[in-house]
């Protein structure tokens, strides 16, 4: 199978040498945790090769995803200001429309659906990110979820695309862990304490890779002014 690779070299070996081409990987994880920086590092990585690239942002503007990817040594402005790199900008759009609905306009305005994001996606993008797509995931039922998550992986498939689906682990839990059953695997990112060093860690488990050989292991890794390095595998 092709690979597309990550961004992150030991996360690449770990993965045969990247995500699964033209599939949808989910990362998940609490606040904090480190999932947009690893869109960042996919992403950066991408444009690096030559890729047309593309984010969906619901949560930072364009401004902040630059700047936060400066922070990480990867400069994202010039693919951006060439247009190699898209940022779809629905995180102002999103307050916008949450501010007018305050001074009276219908609630109705802010349902936005799970397979409308394909029609923002631009023709010819290789490698996309969504960000965060647990918006999108507490406002339908759980059997409309499922089949709008289904839809959406058909459709990014069709497209050709490698996606990356991150949600943040309150939607992830709160709509029962449902978008994982839909992807072609998926990455857990969690912060917890190392009582043996008596300090917080971050840590990556990999529950699902289709096609992959996997370990069962979580992956000590950290963000540092260069990006994220990962460690070594921890029982």
């Amino acid at each position: 199978m092709e690979r597309v690779s990550t961004g992150i070299e030991e996360l690449d070996r770990k993965l045969s040498g990247g995500y699964p081409a033209n599939k949808v990987t989910l990362i998940t994880g609490i606040a904090g945790s480190g999932k947009t920086i690893f869109g960042i590092h996919f992403i950066y990585k991408n444009c690096l090769e030559g890729k047309k690239c593309m984010i969906i942002a619901t949560e930072e503007s364009p401004e902040d995803i630059l700047y936060q990817a400066s922070l990480l040594g990867r400069d994202l402005t010039s693919y951006y200001e060439s247009g190699q790199l898209i940022i779809q900008n629905i995180f102002e759009s999103r307050s916008e429309i949450i501010g007018q609905t305050r001074y009276g306009f219908k609630p109705e305005s802010l349902n936005l659906e799970i397979p409308n994001l394909i029609e923002l996606i631009h023709e010819g993008t290789e490698c996309l990110v969504i960000d965060n797509i647990g918006t999108f995931a507490l406002r339908i039922s759980i059997k409309k979820l499922r089949d709008q998550f289904d839809a959406l992986n058909y459709m990014v498939r069709k497209k050709g695309c490698t996606a990356l689906l991150i949600m943040d682990e309150s939607a992830h839990n709160m709509t029962y862990q449902l978008a994982e059953y839909s992807v072609y695997g998926s990455i857990h990112l969690l912060v917890r304490e190392n009582s043996y060093l008596g300090k917080m860690e971050r840590y990556l488990s990999i529950p699902k890779m289709r096609s992959t050989p996997i370990s069962p292991e979580m992956s000590v890794f950290e963000i540092t002014s260069e990006g994220i390095v990962v460690r070594e595998s921890r029982g």
